[in-house]
């Protein structure tokens, strides 16, 4: 195997999954930047909490993309570069390093999202009736509870099992297995927060969270003021 070229794909996919669609298209938009607001994850379902749906749809498909296109570039030229029968193993990983780059960006001090999409778009590159079996789960349980990260965190537990089930055991379960755990846990706050009862539902708009304590809590003196004003009335 030419470890060069498989060092160059690897790279490639992470570097490619380092660019980070939701602030970029957020700035590009003249939206409030994606960890700002809500749930401070830089993705597409944070960014459709700003009440933009063409942001978050952009920000949905160039997430995909990014995972897509460098498998299928690995699959597609691989040969060429000596990979032989190495390509799907090294396509498989190089998906994987593509997610990577979207949870721990380099070009944006390593803070990323949790790469539903990213890993999504790898799996559909990989092989596609592994991503669409995984797409129908998501797209089924968000359609009934309305929560995405549910919906995520259950496709990434099936994902490896729909492999296992319908192809067998290839060396490209290692990676989308990876990817399952990693996207699992990055999800371990939304875990939390679906036990709680507290978690955001699709679509829901979440305000910055600094503005929140400006509208809590009035003002000490305003509510003694209120007050005084109506005794005063009340004497009348």
């Amino acid at each position: 195997m030419p470890y060069a070229s498989v060092a160059l794909c690897l790279l490639a996919g992470y570097l490619v999954g380092s660019l980070s669609f939701a602030v970029i298209i957020s700035r590009l938009m003249g939206l409030a930047d994606p960890r700002s607001y809500g749930s401070g994850n830089p993705g597409a379902t944070n960014v459709l909490r700003s009440g933009n749906r063409a942001a978050a749809i952009i920000t949905l498909a160039l997430d995909a993309l990014k995972g897509y296109v460098p498998v299928f570039a690995v699959l597609a030229w691989g040969r060429r570069w000596g990979l032989g029968d190495d390509v799907e193993t090294v396509a498989a990983f190089t998906g994987l390093a593509a997610f990577l780059g979207h949870l721990w960006p380099l070009f944006f001090r390593f803070q990323g999202g949790k790469g539903v999409a990213t890993a999504a778009g790898a799996l559909m590159a990989l092989q596609p009736g592994l991503g669409l079996a995984t797409l129908l789960t998501w797209l089924i349980i968000a359609a009934f509870f309305r929560y995405s990260s549910l919906a995520s965190i259950l496709s990434a537990v099936f994902a490896p099992f729909y492999e296992l089930l319908i192809w067998g055991f290839e060396s490209s379960f290692f990676a989308v297995a990876a990817m399952s755990l990693l996207l699992i846990w990055r999800h371990e706050g939304n875990i939390r927060k679906l036990f709680a009862g507290t978690e955001s539902k699709l679509g829901q708009k979440s305000a910055p969270a600094a503005a929140a304590p400006a509208h809590a809590h009035p003002p000490h003196g305003a509510h003694g003021h209120a007050h005084h004003k109506h005794k005063k009335g009340h004497h009348r």
